[in-house]
């Protein structure tokens, strides 16, 4: 059969996109899930939302958590807001689009959470405001993006964006990042036993400029 020519870009827009998120990505997406190994045990919770493919990029990510990603493990608490149907229905009905993320951090984050906005363009008012909800509440804010510089990136603690052009490769290099994430996560948990919770890595702001 012969190749398609659009597929075959497909696969080579992946591929540049991930030779560019493993120089330059790889080191944030393990820091976030070491960060995660040391909030989730002792109490803290992750915030999740996007909107379209990355809500399911957000909703994979909290299931992996609560579930487990591979080894056997107890189950940490990760919400994925867009998922709460009647609560994004109610404020969408009540409040307008814009709010049905913002509204559920302010009743849900704590202070030392983190919330986790996944953006292929980074622009989205909805994601925005949970942004500044987030940090009005103490969570910390970490995006996961498409190009630097944009509007979500700007507004976090930190970023993990995937350089290229395309929404669909934007997304499927989201997805590797996340594994990468869970990884991290599973291999700094505390083992059996009596053994101290591991300290957060320090993360650096993303450049945003």
């Amino acid at each position: 059969m012969q190749e398609s020519r659009t597929a075959h870009e497909h696969c080579l827009s992946l591929q540049d996109a991930l030779h560019r998120f493993r120089d330059d990505g790889l080191g944030e997406a393990v820091a976030w899930g070491r960060n995660l190994a040391g909030i989730l045990p002792a109490g803290g919770r992750l915030l999740c939302a996007g909107n379209g493919g990355s809500a399911a990029q957000a909703q994979h990510l909290t299931a992996e958590l609560v579930g487990r990603y591979d080894q056997e493990r107890r189950p940490f608490s990760a919400i994925s807001l867009h998922a709460e149907t009647s609560s994004v229905t109610a404020i969408g009905n009540d409040y307008g689009f814009d709010e049905i993320f913002a509204r559920q951090v302010a009743a849900h984050g704590r202070a030392g959470d983190v919330l986790m906005l996944m953006s292929t363009s980074g622009s989205s008012d909805n994601l925005l405001g949970a942004a500044t909800a987030g940090r009005a509440a103490g969570l910390r804010v970490w995006a996961m993006t498409g190009p630097v510089p944009n509007p979500l990136a700007a507004q976090a603690d930190a970023v993990l964006s995937i350089d290229t052009e395309s929404t669909a490769t934007v997304q499927e290099a989201h997805l590797v990042a996340l594994h990468v994430v869970c990884e991290s996560f599973d291999e700094a948990l505390p083992g059996p036993g009596p053994v101290t919770a591991p300290q957060p890595a320090v993360l650096t702001r993303g450049d945003a400029s």
